[in-house]
């Protein structure tokens, strides 16, 4: 059985919690569902797989298979990070991110050349979430679909009034959901629109906010 010291363990541990803290944080800045404490946990975790794994490298025994199993087990994780809203579907880019991270973690915990390697990927993937989101945003149309919800009073027309204010700055409703607010006399109200470019996201929820009686307004 092969045993590594403390100090060796320690020093793998602590660069995938840096490692995977940079990718993590990126994903906190953008507000994601899985960000900072949750990429040091996978890496942190992977690495300490693959320590446990090289612990119990014999003629019997294979390493990798730990690691096979990492790799598989990250895809349940990832999945949790995946959601539809409206038509579109947003966390692909942070479960890419979170098996990625596992891959990184991975590497620390063989360590050796690995260790480099590890680095070279994170910079890799930093630079695919950062860099190249910007080159994305300048030469790929974006989805301008979004969904906002709003709290309105429950008044005759009140649908009308927004629907003409929305369509004086060329906002398209694509779809439309009415139910009973939580408190009395309100609505809430779940609109699926088609946004100019010309606007953000939170420029139209600004716009929406202030039509008389809408009470409350949130986009996803």
């Amino acid at each position: 059985m092969f045993v590594l010291s403390d100090l060796s363990v320690i020093i793998r541990l602590l660069a995938a919690v840096v490692l995977g803290g940079l990718i993590g944080l990126e994903r906190e800045m953008h507000d994601k569902p899985a960000g900072f404490r949750t990429h040091i946990l996978v890496s942190v975790g992977a690495a300490l797989y693959m320590i446990v794994s090289l612990s119990f490298n014999g003629p019997n025994m294979d390493p990798a298979r730990i690691a096979a199993q990492v790799v598989t087990g990250i895809g349940f994780l990832g999945a949790g990070t995946i959601f539809r809203s409206g038509s579109a579907t947003k966390g692909l880019t942070t479960a890419a991110s979170l098996w990625a991270a596992a891959g990184i973690g991975l590497s620390v915990g063989i360590g050796g050349v690995f260790f480099r390697v590890a680095i070279y990927a994170t910079l890799i993937v930093l630079s695919a979430l950062i860099l190249l989101a910007r080159f994305e945003s300048l030469f790929v149309p974006r989805d301008r679909r979004r969904l906002f919800t709003l709290t309105m009073v429950d008044r005759p027309g009140q649908l009308g009034i927004v629907g003409t204010k929305l369509g004086e700055i060329g906002v398209n409703i694509r779809n439309v959901d009415i139910s009973q607010g939580e408190e009395n006399n309100t609505l809430t109200m779940s609109l699926l629109l088609s946004i100019p470019p010309d606007f953000t996201f939170d420029d139209i929820k600004s716009i929406i906010r202030d039509i008389e009686g809408v009470k409350a307004v949130n986009w996803e």
